[in-house]
């Protein structure tokens, strides 16, 4: 019965690192910065590899009121650039920490996707 009881422990302990380890890599993609960007870079926006937008510049070029249909289409573009970048970054991030915990490429665990 012991043995079991030894197990269970491991197994909690194993869990509870996995655990840590994901909340420290949400902090890590917190961190790293990507930027999207649209006509010609004309509009850019910087997001972290998490999704969260950190800034966007617009050229002064399309302040213009009748620009503004081409402008808002260039912030979409844009954001989806940035978004797009973002989940790849995230994507290669947990990959290569799946791979430092010794896990098998594509091997899902709740909550890393």
């Amino acid at each position: 019965m012991q043995n079991m009881e030894e197990m269970m422990k491991a197994a909690q302990e194993a869990a509870a690192k996995i655990q840590q380890q994901m909340q420290d890599a949400q902090v890590q993609l917190d961190n790293i910065e990507v930027e999207g960007s649209s006509g010609g870079g004309l509009v850019k926006v910087r997001a972290s590899a998490r999704g969260r937008i950190i800034g966007v510049a617009i050229d002064d070029s399309l302040m213009k009121p009748e620009e503004k249909s081409i402008l808002e289409d260039l912030v979409t573009a844009a954001f989806n650039d940035a978004r797009d970048k973002a989940d790849r970054k995230a994507g290669e991030h947990m990959a290569e920490m799946q791979q430092g915990m010794g896990l098998p490429p594509g091997f899902n665990l709740p909550g890393m996707g």
